[in-house]
């Protein structure tokens, strides 16, 4: 008797969250359809462009810069022939958003995908910074979705929809030295969580793309400043990826609808750890969400716990640098 209620358990768990789990399963075409992503013309950004316009998709791309715009333009259409419109634009100046996104027209697959950081502790970082970090990545995000909502409701196909944000591993878990990045991509959640109850009835899906450090020019130039603690940091939190690769995950969770989307195991470490009331397409993911929880936090624990010890360790170290000095 006990055993088949323990065997029982687990089945009565699945289906309970069959039926609860929301926003339900669903399939998002991409062909024929327009993608328009911001922070187009390079890295995560250009790939994923090349991805979509591989299955057929239109593509819209906007950043600040015309001049690699017209170069990500060129190779998109040498490579897949599909229309490639760009637009320059600063995602701070909502008005020039707005008329961006007008003349680019209805939207089906919104990528916002811009993002700046500055690597710094936040006793040294200045102010003005830490702002143009988080008026880019957070207030930015907040123009490009407003000034696309209206258009996306009104939108003739009335297929499945998706908003897709890039935030970061970074967005799930504070790190030494990204205080304000951190902060910027932390809003990039609830943002998304409150925002996928707003846009649900509109057959829009909202997707948190959430990669850890990525190869692309941005971070290449941004760890030459790094200190030797922040860098011990970020190639202990995982691996390094390839944009192309950001860009492949990126993608089918746009065409599955999926929430919340981990690029490698410890982002889905990290996902079961933080998964709070998230959103969650899959029933079979929120059992391991529900059963694993548990361990989840075990395993940040264990890497917060290496973290402390690592900063313990440099704090100490230059305080005897600087006695010596003195």
């Amino acid at each position: 008797m006990v055993i088949f209620i323990l065997l029982l358990l687990p089945l009565l768990l699945l289906l309970i969250l069959y039926f609860i789990v929301r926003p339900r399963p669903i399939a998002i075409p991409i062909k024929n359809r327009h993608v328009f992503i911001t922070g187009g013309s390079i890295g995560i950004g250009l790939a994923i462009a090349k991805k979509a316009a591989s299955e057929g998709a239109r593509i819209s791309l906007l950043s600040r810069s015309l001049d690699k715009l017209k170069e990500a333009k060129q190779s998109i259409q040498e490579e897949y022939q599909v229309d490639v419109s760009i637009f320059a634009a600063d995602v701070r100046d909502y008005n020039a958003i707005e008329r961006a996104i007008k003349e680019a027209g209805p939207i089906d697959v919104l990528v916002i995908n811009h993002g700046v950081f500055v690597f710094e502790e936040l006793g040294t970082q200045e102010l003005d910074v830490v702002k143009f970090m988080i008026d880019v990545n957070l207030m930015g995000t907040f123009n490009v979705i407003k000034a696309a909502l209206p258009l996306m409701k009104a939108r003739k196909d009335k297929s499945p929809a998706s908003i897709a944000i890039m935030s970061s591993e970074a967005g799930q878990v504070g790190l030494y030295g990204y205080t304000a990045y951190s902060a910027s991509k932390f809003g990039l959640r609830g943002l998304a969580e409150a925002l996928q109850q707003e846009v649900i009835s509109d057959n829009i899906y909202v997707s948190i793309i959430c990669p850890p450090s990525t190869e692309t020019p941005g971070r290449n130039e941004a760890i030459k400043t790094m200190s030797e603690l922040m860098k011990f940091i970020i190639s202990s939190s995982g691996e390094v990826m390839k944009a192309e690769e950001v860009a492949k995950i990126t993608l089918n969770a746009i065409k599955s609808g999926s929430f919340t989307v981990p690029c490698t195991f410890i982002g889905r470490l990290l996902v079961v750890a933080t998964a709070g009331v998230s959103p969650q397409t899959s029933f079979l993911m929120a059992a391991v969400e529900v059963v694993f929880a548990g361990f989840g936090r075990f395993v940040a624990l264990f890497y917060l716990w290496s973290w402390y010890r690592k900063i313990e360790q440099c704090q100490a170290q230059s305080k005897k640098v600087e006695k010596k000095l003195q």
